[in-house]
C-alpha cells in the first residue's frame, strides 16, 4: 500500500504485477512498460534482468526509506499525468497495459465514496489483490477518510474470517468467488462477524443463490455490487443494499451509473438503443482510461470520442438500472439463437449440490455452437450429469440447455482477482478448430 500510494505521489508510475502470473507474463509486463525499478518480496530470478534496480522487501526497502530525505510529495504532479499501468487479467486475450492517470483514480475513488460512505473508524480487510484496480479502489477511498487497512497476503477464506473476527473488520471488497468461499466457510465453521457492515463485490456477475448464501452468512452486512473494468479505474455502476433485492428482478442488475458516469447501450453502428434492448455497454466519465500502453490500434478500437466501449452486452431499464447479460465475446450462438452464459449459470447455481459453475460454447455440427457446463460439487455430494441436464431442461428453453456437463471436485481455474478462466475450460473442446466461434 505504501509503494502504491507513494510512487505516483512522487511523480512516477506504478506498475502493479500479478503475483499469480507465470515468469514469462511478468517479464512481458516489465519489458512492455519499460519499468526501471522492481520492488519485490522474493527472489526476483529472471525478472532482475528486465529492470535497472531490484529492491528487496523488507530489508533493502526499509534501509532505503531510512536513508532517504523527507520531501513534499505531489509537487509538479498534474491530474493528467500517468499514475499507473495496470496489466489486464487476460480473461479474454493477451495482457494490455491500461493507462490510468491521477484524475482517473481519484475520480473513481470519489465515485465510490459518494455511494458507499466511508468513516474514519472503518477497518477494511484488503481481500482483493492490489495488483488490480478493483482491489485498490476501495483502499484509496478508505485511506482518503483516514480508515485502517488489514491486508491479506493471499486469499484464504479461513484466514479472512479469522481476521474479521480478530480485528472487528467493518468492510471488505472481493469478487463473487471470494464471497462464495467466505460464505461457505462461515456456514461450515461460524465466526463472530457482526462487526462486518459492508461487503462489496464486482469483477463478474453474481448468481442469486451465491448472494442469498452470502447474506445468510453475514446478515449484518450491506451487500453492494460494483461493475466496471480496469479501463474504467474500475467502477462505472453501483447497486447498494443488494440483500434487500435478492427476490427482486433488480437482483440481476449491476446498479445505476456511479456519480460522474454516463452510460449508454449502443448498437454496433453507434445508435442508442431503447430501454430493455440488448446492446454494448458504453461509458463516459473522468474515470475512463487514457488508453493502452504502446497499443494505438487496440486503444482506438475501444475508445471512441472519449467513450469506452466495454465489450459487455447488456440493457438498461426505464429507471436507469443496468443489466449485464454477458461478455459479448462469451455469448453462444446456437442454431441462430443467442444464449447468454450467465442465464444458464444462474439456473445451475440453484441446484443444492453445486458450488461453482462455468458455462461456455463448444463446436457443434448441427447448431454451430452448443452449450457446455463445468460444475464443481459441494463436498460430500454426488450427482449424475443427466440429472443436471434434466434440471436445466425443466427451467429454461431447450436451446439453452447444456449439451454436456463436466463434473469435478477441484475448483475452477481463476485469474488473480478471482475471475473464472473460461478459456482454459473451453480450450480442450476447440483443439481441432481454427477459430473459437462456430
Amino acid at each position: 500500500i505504501e509503494t502504491y500510494m507513494g510512487v505516483p505521489a512522487a511523480g512516477l508510475v506504478v506498475v502493479p504485477l500479478n503475483t499469480r502470473h507465470a515468469v514469462t507474463e511478468l517479464k512481458y509486463a516489465l519489458e512492455d512498460s519499460q519499468t526501471k525499478v522492481l520492488l519485490i518480496d522474493r527472489d526476483p530470478g529472471e525478472l532482475a534482468d528486465c529492470v535497472n534496480h531490484v529492491i528487496l522487501i523488507p530489508d533493502a526497502y526499509d534501509a532505503m526509506l531510512s536513508a532517504a530525505q523527507e520531501r513534499e510529495l505531489g509537487v509538479d504532479v498534474r491530474e493528467s499525468d500517468l499514475a499507473g499501468l495496470f496489466y489486464t487479467g487476460g480473461t479474454t486475450g493477451k495482457s494490455k497495459g491500461v493507462m490510468l492517470g491521477h484524475r482517473n483514480l481519484i475520480a473513481n475513488a470519489f465515485h465510490y465514496m459518494t455511494t458507499v460512505p466511508q468513516r474514519e473508524d472503518d477497518l477494511m480487510l484488503v481481500m482483493a489483490p492490489l495488483f488490480h484496480a478493483a482491489g485498490s479502489n476501495g483502499v484509496i477511498a478508505n485511506i482518503w477518510t483516514l480508515g485502517t487497512q488489514v491486508t491479506l497476503a493471499a486469499f484464504d477464506p479461513k484466514i479472512a474470517l479469522d481476521l474479521i473476527q480478530t480485528h472487528d473488520i467493518t468492510e471488505s471488497l472481493g469478487v463473487p468467488t471470494m464471497l462464495a468461499a467466505i460464505a461457505e466457510e462461515q456456514h461450515a465453521r461460524p465466526r463472530k462477524t457482526d462487526s462486518l457492515k459492508l461487503l462489496v463485490h464486482g469483477g463478474s456477475p453474481i448468481a442469486t443463490e451465491v448472494l442469498r448464501r452470502t447474506h445468510t452468512a453475514f446478515p449484518a452486512a450491506e451487500l453492494v455490487e460494483v461493475y466496471g473494468a480496469t479501463e474504467l479505474s474500475p467502477i462505472c455502476t453501483i447497486l447498494t443494499n443488494e440483500q434487500e433485492l435478492i427476490d427482486s428482478p433488480l437482483a440481476r442488475s449491476c446498479g445505476r451509473p456511479a456519480i460522474g458516469n454516463e452510460i449508454n447501450i449502443l448498437a454496433p453502428n453507434g445508435d442508442e438503443l431503447p430501454a430493455g434492448e440488448i446492446g454494448e455497454v458504453v461509458v463516459r466519465g473522468p474515470n475512463v482510461m487514457q488508453g493502452y500502453w504502446n497499443k494505438k490500434e487496440q486503444t482506438a478500437a475501444v475508445l471512441k470520442d472519449g467513450a469506452y466501449w466495454t465489450g459487455d452486452s447488456g440493457y438498461m431499464d426505464d429507471e436507469g438500472y443496468v443489466f449485464l447479460v454477458d461478455r459479448s465475446k462469451d455469448m453462444i450462438v446456437s442454431g441462430g439463437e443467442n444464449v447468454y452464459c450467465t442465464e444458464v449459470e444462474e439456473i445451475l447455481y440453484q441446484h443444492p449440490a453445486i458450488l461453482e459453475v462455468a458455462v461456455f460454447g463448444v463446436s457443434d455440427e448441427k447448431s454451430g455452437e452448443a452449450v457446455w457446463a463445468v460444475v464443481v460439487l459441494r463436498e460430500g455430494n454426488e450427482i449424475d450429469k443427466e440429472q443436471l441436464i434434466e434440471f436445466c431442461r425443466e427451467r429454461i428453453a431447450t436451446y439453452k440447455v447444456p449439451k454436456g456437463v463436466d463434473v469435478q471436485l477441484e475448483p475452477l481455474p481463476k485469474s488473480g482477482p478471482g475471475k473464472v478462466l473460461k478459456r482454459e475450460l473451453r480450450a480442450p473442446h476447440w483443439e481441432d478448430q481454427d477459430r473459437l466461434v462456430n
